[in-house]
């Protein structure tokens, strides 16, 4: 009857495109980079989610050490910043294992982490690049289109947003936004002093990563 039990318990899940109890965490990381930037933002994306997804993801975000076992409880992690970022050696592959077993992890540039972060996820999957993602990837296209990609949250050096990604085994499971800062724009409107339109953009965007994720 117990295996009778889990098995059903197993394909509820697997067949269900969301599951109660879901949380997603915050990555902490070592070097100096400010992880804990942005603390609204999340908090914030899953209320979104909640509503326009009917998500039942919990608002309790957690701040996990990559290093820890208890990042493989969590579907989708979020990594941030401004600064440096040192992963040793430990903890790289437990990022790796993460990520090759189903996990997804989301980069968003606070600007300034840029360099560090493509130089540390090299120990994580050596011999690999960033890659831009076209702007028919999927992940731009599921409850709402971005048919030229990434918006533009904050300007910082003025460029173009882009979403770079890697790909293991044909899965995405990293995807980075640079340029673009959604993390900022998902945070309560008086912190940055976005416009509505900018926010709505950034949440719709986080809201495709979510549903990305956990329609994969």
């Amino acid at each position: 009857m117990r295996k009778i039990f889990i098995l059903t318990l197993l394909l509820i899940t697997i067949n269900s495109a969301y599951t109660q109890d879901v949380r997603i965490a915050l990555l902490k990381y070592n070097g100096g980079g400010d992880w804990y930037a942005n603390p609204t933002s999340l908090p914030n994306l899953v209320k979104f989610c909640n509503k326009i997804l009917n998500t039942d993801i919990s608002r309790d975000i957690p701040a996990i050490n990559i290093g820890s076992r208890e990042l493989f409880n969590f579907p989708l992690t979020h990594l941030t910043g401004h600064g440096n970022i040192i992963l040793s050696h430990e903890e790289a592959e437990n990022l790796r294992k993460y990520l090759i077993s189903g996990g997804f992890l989301h980069i968003s540039d606070n600007y300034g982490l840029d360099e560090y972060i493509r130089k540390e996820m090299k120990k994580v999957f050596p011999g690999f690049e960033f890659i831009e993602l076209p702007y028919n990837h999927p992940i731009y296209h599921q409850k709402y289109d971005f048919n030229n990609g990434l918006p533009k949250i904050h300007e910082h050096d003025d460029k173009d947003p882009q979403g770079f990604g890697l790909i293991y085994e044909g899965r995405l499971v990293v995807f980075y936004d640079y340029e673009c800062d959604l993390g900022d724009g998902w945070e309560d409107p008086d912190v940055h002093n976005d416009t509505e339109e900018k926010r709505m953009e950034a949440l719709k965007m986080g809201a495709n990563i979510v549903q990305f994720v956990f329609e994969q």
